[in-house]
């Protein structure tokens, strides 16, 4: 039997039966789940793999499943650990769980099966395996499921949301139950039609067979299987011991259009008149426009349509965007103070410290602390920031990669003053993300272009623009303390203190809707986030961890896992601190002390791999971490290599430092729906988590940041990249999917640092260990951006 899915505390499956118009076209619908824990009268409760779901009426079969939350979430038990009671993905999935109905599947004639997703697909594989969870419950070849990307639909309210590594963790029943309902409908039209018992039908790659030979495709069948009403049906999902498709690697649909260059984003998009645009932005973080004293001569320039004056700066339309940042730097500009005028590092620093929350008295036993102070770092995506918008006096059309298109299309009414059914957001593929696309500033400029010269726009960021007045990943410092006594733990105790980061992106509001509920007592919004992403997963005696935020003039954002790379880093550096204090391994240390039996082969495995202990050279260590999240955890084990020979390499315009020559990740994710989208994306932490602890940070001096571009902005490069990588994903250990987007980026930043701590006989406490070297020379910020490159045969070795 498949075990039932651990819901959060006080929301349960129920039977729910509503009209809703959520199909394409307003086509009526009803919509419901498993019975199991129907409350009053009704039918006897189903089995566990049983589920109700409902026929829409449309003119092809068109299916839907929901979970409905129940009311009445205790918050009067107590727990050392709120994660362990409920945590961020479990409040994310809650507030998705009423809406979930309104996301369909349909079975079309020519075969083809579509799904509509309502999240961002910004490169982590999701479409990929939305399709693989489709083709396994419907029994259809994977290449005629067609999964693409929603456009914003308020109806959904908080179930269009991308991030926390929720969403296979959210839709993977509902997605299957809109399935099985297909599935079950087919097999019933070919019976009908042939007159023969459903037991004696089959539904395989496709096709329905029957006795006698016969054989139908399921798109002959598609019109007969619909329905004139919406009726409810009861559905059985596979057990997972026939899974098929579910759990074995598979390529990404969209390999083929990526790598051929058919594949569609933003800027590929053919929207007619919208001509290229971009902005000349302030010298300064958040800077405002004083006067522009040429505006005349720019709009003579060749190829510019278009010169306007905007809230963010002075934006640019040209026929080209090479006539749009010539344009650019040849604007004059005089320009007001910024929102972080004036501040550099030392000044941030010493603001953090100020706000810093008491650590308490030191504890009359023995004890570990450190200080560690983690700095600014850019959340430029690999796309260029961009939105196309084409606004006229009554409606507006937006395209652009967004995690939050509900927020972005309400937000863009209330600006046009336009009723929301007048803006439609169209929601594109992104090129990369962790947690950038959650904002649409982007689409605000590109509306506020368009609307002030009625003509629709282009919109692209420089590079320069997005690491200078992009989101940021803010500086923080961590202190924290571990007391104990003997071989006993007694407490751990952490008080991270960070710039503020903006979370106004949609997750606001599902925890306001939800905030009755939540076990957490009335704390601040930011500190609620604290805690339900983070977890102790050690038997660590007393724990208290607190969060204090200051300073809100920098553009922030909840960049790839959130508080947890800086948290975790702090708290495995001083458990190998404690370890060598008791005298035990740091890896055996770790698997002793670990709260969840579950996870220690997590541990255990990439020991194994990684051939924990070995012998190594002088200058040279393993380093290992682990990170627990979202019922899902990982360990990581890493090599590095800290000889002068390494360090001081000589690298062009940049800082060779040390370099991770080795790196084994062991994952549990309870259920890996796709384990190679797993692995891809297990190998994406590991570079992040390089990057977080060695080479990545932006330099604040004056009020601006001196980083341009990707060529001094040095994320992890081929020359610190492993030329050995293992990922291992562990068999299923829970039967459902938790959270892994974001799991192995706290547990790689971790393992680089503890091993430069092994290596260099010195535990780390600045991060990235190169900041303090600037090996570039910082291009000027008037003008904002570099001019078009003519000729890279200078670079050329």
């Amino acid at each position: 039997m498949e075990p039932p899915r651990r819901s959060p505390p006080g929301f349960r499956p129920r039977t729910a039966i509503r009209r809703t118009g959520g199909t394409a076209g307003g086509r009526p619908s009803v919509t419901g789940t498993d019975p199991s824990a129907r409350q009053g009268a009704g039918p006897a409760p189903l089995a566990r793999r049983r589920f109700l779901g409902y026929v829409l009426a449309a003119p092809t079969l068109t299916a839907a499943a929901e979970l409905v939350s129940a009311p009445g979430a205790r918050a009067d038990i107590p727990s050392p650990e709120i994660t362990e009671l409920i945590d961020l993905n479990d409040v994310m999935t809650a507030a998705a769980l009423p809406t979930s109905g309104l996301i369909t599947v349909e079975v079309n004639k020519d075969g083809t099966v579509s799904f509509a997703l309502p999240r961002a697909e910004v490169g982590q594989g999701i479409t990929t395996s939305t399709a693989m969870l489709i083709a396994e419950e419907l029994d259809v070849p994977l290449d005629r499921v067609r999964v693409t990307l929603a456009d914003a639909r308020p109806e959904l309210l908080f179930n269009q949301l991308t991030g926390g590594s929720n969403t296979t963790f959210s839709t993977y029943t509902p997605i299957r139950v809109a399935a099985a309902v297909a599935r079950s409908r087919l097999l019933q039209a070919a019976a009908a039609e042939w007159k023969a018992p459903v037991g004696e039908l089959a539904l395989k790659a496709g096709v329905v067979t029957g006795p006698g030979n016969r054989k139908a495709d399921i798109g002959t069948l598609s019109e007969r299987a619909a329905s004139v009403r919406t009726e409810q049906v009861t559905v059985d999902l596979k057990p997972r011991e026939q899974f098929g498709v579910i759990g074995k690697p598979h390529g990404r649909v969209d390999a083929l259009a990526a790598v051929t260059g058919r594949k569609k984003f933003t800027l590929d998009l053919d929207v007619p008149d919208a001509m290229p645009t971009m902005v000349c932005r302030p010298p300064t973080i958040n800077g405002k426009v004083g006067s522009v004293s040429d505006l005349p001569a720019i709009r003579s320039m060749p190829g510019v349509t278009d010169v306007v004056v905007i809230s963010t700066g002075v934006a640019v339309r040209a026929a080209t965007f090479g006539q749009c940042i010539d344009a650019v730097r040849a604007l004059k500009v005089s320009w007001k103070a910024g929102s972080a005028e004036g501040k550099s590092d030392d000044v941030v620093l010493k603001e953090l410290r100020a706000a810093e929350l008491p650590l308490g008295l030191p504890p009359p036993t023995p004890s570990v602390e450190g200080r560690f102070t983690f700095r600014f770092r850019s959340n430029s995506a690999l796309e260029p920031n961009c939105a196309i918008a084409d606004v006229r006096p009554d409606r507006a059309e937006i395209w652009s990669s967004l995690k939050a298109p509900i927020v972005a299309r309400e937000a863009i009414a209330a600006e046009l003053g336009l009723p929301l059914r007048s803006v439609t957001v169209h929601v594109t593929e992104g090129g990369g993300s962790f947690g950038r696309k959650l904002f649409f500033d982007a689409a605000l400029e590109a509306v506020e272009v368009s609307r002030k010269i009625g003509k629709p726009v282009r919109l692209m960021w420089h590079r320069a623009d997005d690491s200078r007045q992009g989101r940021t990943h803010p500086m923080a410092i961590s202190r924290a303390r571990i007391a104990y006594l003997g071989n006993t733990v007694l407490s751990y105790t952490q008080r991270h203190t960070s710039v503020s980061t903006d979370l106004s992106h949609g997750l606001g509001e599902i925890f306001t809707a939800l905030a009755a509920r939540l076990p957490v007592g009335d704390i601040g919004f930011s500190e609620l986030f604290f805690q339900l992403s983070q977890s102790m997963p050690y038997d660590f005696g007393s724990n208290s961890r607190l969060l204090s935020e200051t300073d809100k003039g920098f553009n922030t954002g909840s960049m790839r896992n959130v508080y947890s790379p800086d948290v975790t880093c702090a708290r495995e550096l001083l458990v190998d601190q404690l370890a060598a204090r008791m005298g035990k391994d740091p890896y055996r240390f770790r698997h002793d002390f670990l709260r969840d039996d579950r996870f220690r082969p997590v541990l255990d495995k990439v020991a194994e791999v990684g051939n924990w202990g070995r012998s190594m050279p002088a200058g040279t260590a393993q380093g290992i971490a682990f990170h627990s999240e979202y019922h899902a955890a990982s360990a990581v084990l890493v090599e590095l290599d800290c000889r002068p020979e390494t360090v001081d390499r000589p690298i062009r315009d940049g800082v060779a430092g040390p370099r991770v020559t080795k790196a084994v990740i062991a994952v549990d994710v309870g259920l890996a729906v796709n384990p190679r989208g797993l692995e891809a994306q297990m190998m994406g932490c590991l570079m992040d988590g390089i990057a977080l602890t060695l080479t990545s940070s932006l330099h604040l001096r004056n009020g601006h940041f001196l980083e341009a571009s990707w060529d001094n902005y040095f994320y992890t490069r081929q020359w610190n990249t492993p030329p050995e990588l293992k990922v291992v994903v562990m068999p299923t250990s829970t039967g459902e999917p938790g959270g892994a987007g974001e799991l192995g980026v706290a547990a790689s930043t971790a393992a680089v640092a503890c091993a430069y701590g092994r290596a260099t006989g010195a535990m780390p406490t600045d991060f990235p260990i190169n900041h303090g070297t600037l090996s570039f020379t910082p291009k000027p910020t008037v003008p904002p951006v570099p001019a078009s490159p003519t000729d890279g045969l200078d670079h050329v070795r």
